[in-house]
């Protein structure tokens, strides 16, 4: 797979590329200036599985503020920067873990010299990412529109202006909108170069539209051996992406750890309120730290049978619900007692072993 072959790149004290484990990031949207608020969002983060986390670095006081929030942060903090050469420099020498520009907006090249030059000094890696709204005119007129093979010369094209300063601690970002272009660009680009590939698709909308356009995209890229790190895009709260990323990961098999809860449609023998029940459980397993599969089921009739590819389940009755582990039924429990047994359960679940 491409992935079991890119370059490694330390990124503070994580590892990507060379067939390490794929990292999730996220990007807070918090104001980076504001200290106290961006520390508290990225530890909700780190809580809730983030690995890399992005910041914003629009001005030079953002650039300042790096150097607090490294201070209370235990992942890396990559430093997203866009136009002005000055603040990439100034967020590594405060303590950025590694930095996003596209070469193409920083400046001549000069001004990509002296970036280049602070990241080789300190062997900070770079991002180099391209989006294909940012596609250049000769591009989009070569291809005849926004196209992949243009996504893709466009983001080659910035890492040879790189490697031409004489550094090649880099890492890959291409994305779109388009899920089918963006999996095809990333198709074509593992196909020229080594160097890891951070997945994403760019824009993708709301928590619902977003979620599925992800889930698509990544799937389609991941699935073929390519990515190193993901985010999922979302228009909402970042702690949804890192949810979102941990489960699509988990679904294809490239990460294990955490609960996974499955839980079946409703319909018309569901005696209880099953999505109200399903989220609870969701919710509550959030920080169990066991590798297993818990069901969710609406009904006693087909409840143990549906359960009993998972570890454990409870499936709803009328005014009492079932316990059920390996798609034996253990136990009878009034409803109003059903999550809690069932928490119980599961904060005891080594203890049986």
């Amino acid at each position: 797979m491409y992935r079991d072959h890119t370059k490694v790149i330390h990124i503070g004290d994580r590892v990507i590329g060379g067939g390490n484990p794929i990292l999730i990031q996220s990007m807070t949207n918090t104001k980076t200036e504001d200290v106290a608020a961006t520390v508290a969002q990225i530890q909700k983060l780190t809580a809730a599985g983030c690995d890399i986390i992005r910041c914003a670095v629009p001005t030079k006081e953002a650039a300042a503020a790096i150097h607090e929030i490294k201070k209370e942060i235990t992942i890396p903090l990559v430093a997203d920067i866009h136009f002005d050469y000055r603040l990439a420099i100034a967020a590594m020498e405060n303590g950025a873990d590694k930095i996003r520009i596209n070469p193409g907006n920083i400046g001549n090249r000069e001004r990509l010299n002296a970036v280049v030059q602070t990241a080789k000094e300190r062997n900070i890696p770079i991002r180099v990412g391209v989006n294909s709204g940012s596609l250049e005119k000769d591009l989009v007129e070569k291809y005849h529109g926004v196209t992949a093979e243009g996504i893709v010369e466009s983001a080659l094209d910035k890492v040879h202006m790189i490697e031409e300063e004489g550094y090649d601690n880099l890492v890959i970002s291409i994305k779109s909108s388009d899920v089918l272009m963006c999996a095809k660009a990333h198709e074509l680009i593992a196909s020229k170069t080594s160097y890891p590939l951070h997945v994403g698709i760019t824009e993708a909308g709301t928590l619902l539209s977003g979620n599925i356009k992800s889930a698509i995209g990544l799937g389609m890229i991941l699935s073929q051996g390519i990515g190193d790190t993901i985010r999922v895009s979302l228009t909402g709260d970042p702690l949804e992406e890192v949810k979102s990323a941990k489960i699509i990961l988990r679904t294809l098999g490239l990460r294990k750890g955490g609960i996974e809860v499955v839980s079946c449609p409703t319909c018309g023998r569901t005696r209880i309120d099953l999505i109200g029940l399903a989220n609870q459980v969701e919710n509550m397993v959030e920080d169990i730290p066991l590798d297993i599969k818990v069901a969710v089921m609406g009904c006693v009739v087909n409840g143990p049978g549906e359960a009993k590819e998972a570890d454990i389940g409870i499936a709803g009755g009328v005014g009492e619900g079932l316990l059920i582990k390996k798609g034996e039924v253990v136990r009878k429990v009034p409803e109003a007692e059903l999550l809690s047994v069932l928490r119980e359960e599961l904060l005891h679940w080594n203890d049986e072993k």
